[in-house]
């Protein structure tokens, strides 16, 4: 779905033990959207940390996020938004981040689980928790 942007914490419901949201975050990516580098990274943390996923199970799981979404690189002008954000949002820096990352893709909406539900960002963005 062009004009969506995931949050890492959707993405790892793919792997969830919990078949209702799994399904849903299965269906959302099948759609398409996009992800920046930064999503890809905490995706790995994750997995490999509190999942104890093998580094080649989440190439895997990565290599189909990748092959669906469009993967946009932290750049330090998304650097220099994601401060701003922080600061007119009062948000955490990373997530700021990802919000910029969505603003710079001209993204409609922001998938999220951990972010405030129907939170509008700079007039444009919405945040849209896709398991309510």
């Amino acid at each position: 779905m062009p004009g969506v942007f995931f949050d890492s914490n959707v993405l790892l419901y793919l792997l969830s033990a919990d078949a209702t949201r799994a399904d849903r975050a299965e269906a959302l990516l099948a759609r398409g959207g996009h992800i920046s580098v930064q999503v890809l990274n905490e995706f790995a943390s994750v997995a490999t940390r509190k999942l104890g996923m093998t580094l080649i199970e989440v190439r895997e799981v990565l290599a189909t996020v990748r092959a669906l979404c469009t993967v946009h690189p932290v750049t330090t002008e998304l650097h220099d938004a994601a401060l701003d954000l922080t600061s007119r949002y009062r948000t955490s820096f990373y997530d700021a981040l990802i919000l910029a990352a969505a603003l710079h893709a001209d993204c409609r909406a922001l998938y999220s689980e951990d972010m405030q539900h129907g939170q509008r960002i700079d007039g444009r963005l919405t945040i849209t928790n896709p398991f309510r």
